[in-house]
């Protein structure tokens, strides 16, 4: 891959995040400060920063493991599913099996790589969108988690895991620092490495990067193999966090998956990420579901303004690519 293609896209990548990056960061002030002033200073209690930031960290993996797919503009809809299934598996292993933690938690996230691994080649050998590859293993997965232990829940397994994960180190939650050094680690992916740049360079132009020497098909190949890793974190996450794991794990991250990347201001189209965005979209999104319990807002209207702003935010990244932005 040609220096020339690496800085543009670096340079196109850099560009576009920054604009939202900083309205995000502003965003994020504001309403937290506003919902602070609001509450009678109720969200600065320990406890309530402590669950705030306990929570945030499996929608911030999520999101991070959806963004990593539309880096080559491709989707993951198995994304929520596979993380309730790697919840399963290292409960699975723990109860089931007696395995240890730490293996337990290495099978999890191996699974979940696989899982991942194998979309990808899909993808790749049958030439299908991975919209609809991914809708038809999600359907699978989702027939997995359910047959492992039924709808029944698994729970007493490891007490040093749940610890770990309701535990904090200087104050701050211990599932929310994995969290943070996850995201470092993917932009460190995307910024320092060949591998990551080629796969930015293969969803912002694939002919470019094919002329160029590099794989689309591998790229398209990680990308899913790197999703499918993190969805497998998040699950370890979410075994950590609760104590007790079913089947019905994971429902309900579909949409926090592409609302936190696409708010974050990752391009629908592919080579254009933004790991501090998509964090704090997924913030902004725990203070609205933070402002919903504390205001005893009805739930089905924060669906609504959670799926208003994603539909602003494509459109938003429609008109600024028609005035001259990255493509």
């Amino acid at each position: 891959m040609s220096a020339t293609i690496k800085d543009t896209y670096a340079r196109r990548v850099r560009t576009f995040a920054r604009g939202s990056e900083s309205v995000l960061i502003t965003t994020s002030v504001i309403g937290f400060v506003v919902l602070a002033s609001t509450t009678h200073g109720n969200l600065l209690t320990r406890g309530t920063l402590t669950a705030i930031f306990q929570f945030l960290a499996v929608p911030v993996i999520v999101g991070l493991a959806q963004m990593v797919v539309l880096g080559v503009g491709q989707m993951n809809l198995s994304v929520g599913v596979l993380t309730g299934f790697c919840s399963m598996v290292a409960a699975w292993l723990m109860i089931r099996l007696g395995v240890p933690a730490w293996l337990a938690v290495v099978g999890a996230v191996g699974v979940g790589a696989m899982a991942g691994l194998i979309n990808g080649v899909i993808v790749v050998l049958t030439r299908i969108n991975g919209f609809i590859v991914t809708l038809a293993t999600m359907t699978i997965i989702d027939g997995l988690r359910y047959g492992i232990n039924g709808t029944s829940t698994f729970q007493g397994y490891s007490p040093s895991l749940v610890r770990f994960g309701k535990g904090s180190s200087l104050g701050v939650p211990n599932v929310f620092l994995v969290a943070m050094a996850v995201a470092a680690l993917v932009a460190v992916f995307f910024r320092r490495t060949v591998a990551g740049r080629r796969l930015l360079a293969s969803g912002g132009n694939p002919l470019a990067a094919r002329l160029s020497g590099v794989s689309n098909d591998r790229s398209i190949v990680i990308a899913h193999m790197i999703s499918g890793l993190l969805a497998g974190v998040a699950g370890v996450l979410e075994v950590a966090l609760s104590g007790s794991v079913n089947a019905t794990i994971g429902d309900d991250l579909l949409l926090p998956s592409f609302a936190a990347p696409i708010i974050g201001g990752v391009a629908l189209a592919g080579g254009v990420i933004s790991v501090l965005g998509t964090c704090l979209a997924a913030f902004i999104m725990r203070m609205v579901d933070v402002a919903r319990a504390q205001y005893s807002i009805d739930p089905s209207w924060v669906d609504v303004i959670i799926g208003v702003v994603v539909l602003g935010a494509v459109l938003l990244t429609q008109l600024r690519h028609r005035g001259g932005g990255p493509r």
